[in-house]
């Protein structure tokens, strides 16, 4: 018999803690999201495969294929509809997604990526730089790991600083669950039209940025102008949120395993330190917007047409795939990373996060080795959204020898 769907969140829990008590129901078991809205959530590294390689064929992104987004089952005012409705790049299937990833990958190119390491660079030092002097207590989150990724996606795409705090707080209320239909509606709508007037502002007057580099890869203006405000509105959100939770999730880890740290800093190993904490803790959690597109078994479980879809995109806890999967060690196997996802849909930003996370994390500690926590880890609050994960403050000692 099938046990009752698990409602997410779980009070009085993270993401992270919830994850342990879904996973062992099962790889693949029921859930209701935030608003009793029924769904199916992938939890087993297998299971999260086959829904990844069922893109476009079993399972689509395309809200039209869900019935009860689209007969009243689901209210109208649901407030996971800002990221369910949306018609952007994510939300499309086939061809269409093809020709919206086609205009966005002319643009943000591996070369452009690996071109922003020294600015990268220059961004982490001058933070680093503003810290008090006296090696006392701050938080990261404000200092370091919220700005840095904030900053970085802003000016890729030609955002003016003084407007990067507005773009951060429309997204703080886009991916929590906690905020009302009406605010998510209210925020996405003001951020669509600042979007809008960006690219106004560009095409008046061109810059060496993504947003000008977008529309000059649609010359023909095969892309509508929504279309293009939607593809921004996606980019620099996901192009900051889970970095901000990566960078965050990373420091109490790593303070919580000194020797890693220290050999992470001897080694030079700061990449491995990433892609291990996008195995070990990652900060992208529930993805859920995908449909059953007929009767579907999914490592033995059987999901019906129209249901909702979700994945878990810490699988790289399942003790299934790691033998010894709750140790955090920089040497373990990262090979068939899914973090970032699988095919048609793999997240188009991965280069970009991993080399913010490699350079936030050395420039960091290489200023602050004896960098430690002001608190103990189960004291620190956590984001109580589902969709991502990390710490909302992180008071830390820069220097407790000093």
């Amino acid at each position: 018999m099938l046990e009752p769907a698990i409602a997410l969140p779980i009070a009085g829990e993270t993401i992270f803690d919830s994850y342990r008590r879904l996973r062992g129901r099962g790889s693949v078991v029921p859930i209701e999201l935030p608003g009793n809205v029924p769904a199916w959530l992938a939890v087993g590294h297998r299971a999260v495969g086959e829904i990844l390689a069922g893109d476009g064929t079993d399972f689509s992104k395309d809200a039209r294929n869900c019935p009860a987004l689209n007969d009243g089952t689901i209210a109208p005012d649901w407030p996971l509809r800002a990221l369910t409705d949306s018609d952007h790049m994510l939300n499309r299937d086939g061809e269409e997604h093809r020709r919206l990833r086609r205009t966005i990958g002319q643009a943000f190119t591996p070369a452009r990526t690996a071109a922003l390491e020294p600015r990268i660079r220059q961004i982490a030092t001058e933070l680093v730089d503003d810290f008090p002097t006296d090696g006392g207590q701050i938080d990261l989150t404000t200092a370091f790991t919220t700005p840095l990724p904030v900053q970085v996606i802003c000016e890729l795409f030609g955002v003016d600083r003084g407007e990067q705090r507005q773009i951060r707080r429309w997204v703080a209320i886009l991916v929590s669950h906690t905020s009302t239909g009406a605010e998510m509606r209210t925020a996405l709508t003001d951020m669509r039209t600042y979007l809008a007037e960006l690219l106004i502002r560009k095409r008046r007057a061109p810059g060496d940025d993504l947003t000008t580099a977008l529309l000059t890869a649609d010359p023909g203006r095969e892309l509508s102008d929504e279309e293009m405000v939607d593809m921004l509105w996606l980019v620099l959100s996901a192009g900051h949120e889970t970095t901000v939770h990566l960078l965050g999730n990373a420091v109490v880890t790593l303070c919580a395993h000194p020797a890693e740290l220290a050999r992470a800093r001897r080694e030079d190993r700061w990449g491995d330190v990433i892609e291990e904490m996008l195995r070990y803790r990652s900060p992208a959690c529930v993805m859920f917007n995908r449909y059953a597109l007929r009767d579907v078994t999914i490592d033995g479980v059987d999901i019906p047409a129209g249901a909702i879809v979700g994945w878990y995109a810490g699988v790289g806890r399942d003790p299934e795939r790691y033998p010894d999967a709750e140790v955090f060690d920089i040497d373990h196997d990262h090979r068939d990373q899914l973090a970032f996802g699988r095919g048609p849909h793999f997240c188009l930003g991965a280069p970009l996060a991993r080399l913010e996370g490699r350079i936030a994390l050395a420039t960091l500690f290489e200023a602050y080795p004896r960098l430690t926590l002001a608190c103990h880890p189960e004291l620190i609050p956590y984001s109580p959204q589902i969709i991502t994960c990390g710490p909302l403050s992180l008071p830390v000692y820069l220097d407790p020898a000093g």
